[in-house]
């Protein structure tokens, strides 16, 4: 995969930077207070605009995202909840480091709930949903073709989203949106694997196909084995140094 592809969908180092200095997020909408604020240094370290291990200091972050103390405390609260932070006791809080091993677990806890999740899409598509996936599996061929990584990084996102609507177990839904948070750099690294896109697409097409045919077992049963196949990517990755 050429280098430049390769770097397209890496989570940044640093935000952009003025002067030396990072750029200023939007201030976040006073209307929903501690829930917009939660939002917006979710995604600062999701984008990797802070590395694993990093103090997020409240003083800096009041400036960069325009909030009060108050909130920006309420919010590194929620995000402790959600396994993106850690608050530690006379040290603050901190990007809490995921290890590969817990990624291992935490993926193998997703197989299990993806898997539920496609079994009940299998049973609830609608036709229009149905085309939908099939629209998605055929952009997903054109990106491979064309070796686009960062498009099929998007279309595999945006069908396990699909899924997951089409689904509509909200226990799973609101479980899977936590554990999203703290595999995202590992996903990344996995996707990072040479050859992985041409293993993941099959797979992809055999979840679409069983759910269009509103095949329940057969969905759930392509999803656990796409799942399994991730967390054996993810083993291979203390391999290659990439852990």
């Amino acid at each position: 995969m050429p280098a430049q592809q390769q770097n397209a969908g890496a989570p940044r180092s640093g935000a952009p930077k003025r002067g030396g200095r990072m750029a200023p997020h939007p201030a976040p909408s006073a209307d929903n207070g501690p829930l917009s604020a939660t939002a917006a240094i979710r995604s600062a370290i999701l984008n990797g605009e802070y590395s694993p291990g990093e103090r997020l200091v409240e003083a800096s972050m009041c400036e960069r995202f325009s909030l009060s103390r108050f909130l920006v405390r309420a919010a590194l609260q929620d995000l402790a909840s959600e396994g993106l932070v850690e608050v530690r006791r006379n040290k603050g809080a901190h990007v809490r480091k995921v290890s590969l091993g817990e990624a291992v677990e935490i993926t193998q806890v997703r197989m299990v709930l993806e898997g539920l999740v496609a079994a009940e899409a299998a049973k609830r598509v609608t036709a229009e949903q149905a085309a939908e996936l099939d629209e998605i599996r055929v952009l997903m061929r054109h990106a491979v073709g064309a070796n686009e990584f960062r498009r099929y990084s998007d279309l595999n996102q945006r069908l396990h989203n699909l899924i997951r609507t089409i689904g509509n177990h909200q226990t799973a839904e609101n479980i899977l949106a936590r554990l999203h948070g703290q595999l995202v750099r590992h996903q990344f690294a996995v996707s990072l694997l040479p050859g992985r896109l041409a293993t993941s697409l099959p797979q992809h097409e055999r979840i679409i196909e069983a759910i269009r045919a509103r095949d329940p077992e057969g969905a759930e049963t392509a999803m656990r084995e796409h799942i399994a196949s991730v967390i054996d990517a993810l083993c291979s990755l203390a391999g290659i140094g990439l852990s």
